[in-house]
């Protein structure tokens, strides 16, 4: 495996100013730069994107930016409120924007719920599938109050089951991200063979 840290971006797809998504994927940033991995936080609340249009996207003066993001990142925290059993339209609109920058790297998701999120979480494999991304096999989802309060997590099973998840971002993470660059400096026939240069 490569000395190299894993880039992990960790997005925030809420935009409510007392977001309990906010505090589990800051926290999970945390554990996981703790860890060696380096961390990136895309808080669409205080980094708005226009809504995606497929025609003028990458004409924007800060997409280039938000690209070279989305290109050095080996793993993806997707944290998002459920919101009548889907992903936040911020998150889906951050989504939409790329495609073939998803490709082989590995989705962990994150969602707040009081109803274990699992439409929510179906949907974000969805997205990865339809981009020929990973994810692990299962999402992370906690309750309000219940595992979360006063910017603390306080859910004992939460918190064991976030560390959990962090362990296998970063474990997972990294031999994915180590097995995407060998597949994209080789000529083997795998679906990463049409992102070479």
């Amino acid at each position: 495996m490569s000395s190299k840290p894993l880039n992990v971006l960790a997005v925030i797809g809420s935009l409510h100013s007392e977001s309990v998504t906010r505090v589990v994927v800051n926290h999970t940033a945390e554990r996981l730069r703790a860890d060696g991995c380096a961390v990136d936080v895309l808080d669409l609340g205080k980094e708005p994107l226009p809504l995606y249009n497929p025609d003028t996207a990458e004409d924007r003066p800060a997409f280039a930016a938000l690209k070279a993001r989305v290109d050095r990142a080996d793993v993806f925290i997707l944290g998002t409120p459920d919101y009548h059993g889907s992903i936040s339209s911020a998150l889906k609109n951050f989504l939409d924007h790329f495609w073939h920058e998803f490709a082989g790297k590995l989705f962990a998701t994150v969602v707040a719920s009081h109803e274990k999120g699992l439409t929510v979480t179906d949907q974000l494999r969805t997205v990865a599938r339809q981009c020929y991304a990973w994810t692990l096999p299962y999402g992370v989802s906690f309750a309000e109050k219940a595992d979360v309060k006063n910017s603390k997590i306080v859910g004992e099973a939460f918190s064991k089951r976030l560390e959990m998840m962090i362990h296998d971002t970063r474990v997972y993470g990294a031999a994915l991200a180590h097995q995407r660059r060998a597949d994209l400096a080789g000529d083997a026939p795998g679906f990463m063979a049409r992102l070479r240069n």
